[in-house]
């Protein structure tokens, strides 16, 4: 039995910045895990992506948020707010990617039930780490679901 997915993960990246974007991109290259990723530069695009809004109507649930918190407009703390009381989207992993060093950040992600904070910059190990860690949560919550 192969250990990639039969089909690839859905990745929500929400980062309004290029630089951050490009790297993530590279990272999942690198450790050659299936997926798509879909890049929303701001919080109400996410929001209208992951409530399947307009453009969005026919779009693929994601399996995992990679989530900044500064971001212009509606901000990634609103984003993260809306998904942990959505009970349809609260089931999605969401991993928060910022710059923010604020201790009241940290703490209100976990109580939002954050599942990895990662302080920026992310270098490229640490980046890495994250997405064998995302690929082995795909893997592990595929196998567990039952087939017809």
């Amino acid at each position: 039995m192969s250990s990639e997915p039969a089909v690839p993960i859905e990745i929500l990246l929400v980062e309004d910045d290029p630089g951050d974007v490009l790297i993530t991109r590279e990272a999942f290259a690198e450790h050659k895990v299936r997926n798509r990723l879909t890049v929303c530069a701001d919080g109400a695009e996410a929001l209208r992506l992951l409530r399947r809004v307009g453009r969005y109507a026919a779009a693929p649930r994601p399996d995992i948020i990679l989530l900044d918190l500064n971001l212009p407009g509606v901000d990634g703390r609103t984003v993260l707010e809306a998904v942990h009381a959505d009970p349809d989207l609260s089931r999605i992993p969401v991993v928060v990617l910022t710059s923010s060093t604020a201790e009241e950040d940290f703490l209100r992600s976990s109580e939002l039930q954050v599942d990895t904070y990662i302080a920026k910059p992310v270098d490229f190990a640490g980046l890495m780490h994250v997405v064998r860690r995302i690929e082995a949560f795909h893997i592990s919550v595929e196998r567990s679901v039952p087939r017809p």
